[in-house]
């Protein structure tokens, strides 16, 4: 077998999930998912290698037709930005195509949904972002996501003490 080269090793480490939103699914019914890139600043993306990335209170909003992710919080890593005044809650500008920010814009202006990021993860040596078009849920819609959730769980109970006695 043969050696990794430095690269292959760079690629092995920077795979996978960087910071989820996982209050979002309990906020939101998820109607379409987009992958969009980040514009990033060199300090930005050794603090994200470093894992210092939060996007539990983050949304995306529209502005001059771009779409800006707000409230994101990367901190940044105290010897890599020694020369730069690092702002950790920095308005960072997400990379759509044209066609998928205009069917956005117009679902938002339109229909009432929110953008909202789920999801920061490598894809090679990029860092990605998974924003999904959502609809806010009611109250009462998040009482009966949890009555359901429950009564799966107790049937699946039920149903496993009964097949331990069979």
């Amino acid at each position: 077998m043969s050696k990794k080269s430095g690269k292959d090793k760079d690629k092995a480490n920077s795979t996978g999930t960087i910071a989820l939103n996982k209050r979002a699914r309990h906020e939101y019914y998820f109607e379409d998912r987009f992958e969009a890139g980040l514009a990033l600043q060199g300090w930005e993306l050794k603090a994200i290698r470093a894992g210092r990335a939060i996007i539990g209170e983050s949304y995306a909003m529209v502005l001059h037709n771009e779409l800006f992710l707000i409230g994101a919080q990367i901190t940044p890593l105290s010897q890599a930005s020694s020369h730069v005044i690092a702002d950790p809650h920095r308005t960072r500008k997400l990379l759509l195509h044209r066609r998928e920010i205009d069917t956005l814009i117009g679902r938002v202006q339109r229909d009432g949904y929110t953008v909202v990021p789920t999801a920061l993860y490598w894809k090679g040596n990029k860092v990605k972002a998974e924003v999904v078009l959502a609809k806010g849920k009611q109250s009462h819609d998040k009482r009966d996501v949890a009555r359901d959730r429950d009564w799966a769980r107790d049937k699946q109970r039920a149903m496993r003490a009964h097949n331990k006695n069979a």
